[in-house]
């Protein structure tokens, strides 16, 4: 499993749904969408603050040294 990938992606899905929820707020006036602030952030920083709550989406150490190696012989 490529985990580089996955975070690729859900980096991108978070700016895009932070978007979305802030021009929702702007279009319906509604200041709860206004926290789309929260992923959009998280989306340009590559942080999950779910991460630190779950524990579910830091890579076990056996997987980043396989990811290393497999960079290491491509290069």
């Amino acid at each position: 499993m490529n985990y580089n990938k996955i975070r690729s992606f859900c980096s991108k899905f978070r700016i895009v749904l932070g978007i979305a929820l802030i021009a929702t707020g702007f279009i319906t006036g509604n200041a709860w969408f206004y926290l789309g602030v929260v992923p959009l952030i998280a989306g340009f920083t590559k942080f999950c603050p779910l991460c630190i709550i779950s524990k579910q989406c830091d890579l076990p150490e056996d997987e980043i040294k396989k990811e290393d190696e497999t960079k290491n012989e491509s290069n």
